[in-house]
């Protein structure tokens, strides 16, 4: 365990290096090592679905889709016209109002398209907590980094103050000197001009 990942650990977490997360760990270690936070949350995430998910997900995408509501909307109107008009003419209506059989189909699809719906809500569920870990590990690199830079500013105005100390005791030397060359003492009270 490095040196810097203590200080950091201490300096930023307040806690020991021992007591991090995986997750602050790894964020420090990468802030370390100047590596940056590069993860593709889509590509994670969809590359470790299963076919079965991957279908779940086609299904529940055209099942809350336009194109799904209106080839269902065009299937129910069809199907209510057959039974009604063109079958009932014809004295060969298979399911005559109240249309049990549309209702028997409209159950079942409504049985199946749920739990898919619920298997996609679910995997979605999931990719935002993922994509809300990534927020953070990069929110967290970003805190580091300007943590990082206030560092260095407060060093660099540190170091300035200290260069104009040492220049401005330079100048108190050289003025005594100058003082002392034309035979004043530089401890003394210089005189006033306005005499009493």
């Amino acid at each position: 365990m490095s040196n810097q990942l203590v200080e950091l650990a201490t300096g930023f977490f307040k806690k020991g290096a021992d007591e991090l997360s995986a997750l602050e760990r790894g964020v420090l270690d990468r802030f370390i090592s100047r590596n940056p936070v590069s993860r593709n949350v889509d590509k994670e995430f969809h590359g470790s679905l299963t076919f079965g998910q991957r279908v779940a997900d086609m299904v529940a995408s055209f099942g809350g889709s336009w194109t799904f509501i209106i080839i269902f909307a065009t299937v129910l109107a069809f199907w209510v016209f057959l039974n009604t008009v063109v079958l009932a003419r014809l004295d060969d209506v298979f399911d005559p109002y109240p249309y049990i059989l549309l209702n028997l189909f409209l159950s079942m699809l409504a049985a199946i398209q749920a739990p898919i719906l619920m298997m996609s809500q679910n995997r979605q569920a999931a990719r935002d907590r993922l994509e809300a870990t990534h927020d953070y590990e990069v929110n967290l690199k970003a805190e580091l980094e300007i943590l990082g830079l206030h560092e260095k500013i407060d060093g660099l105005r540190e170091r300035q103050w200290n260069e104009l100390l040492s220049i401005q005791e330079r100048q108190v030397v050289l003025i005594e000197r100058l003082l002392r060359d034309k035979g004043i003492d530089p401890n003394t009270n210089p005189p006033t001009s306005d005499a009493r």
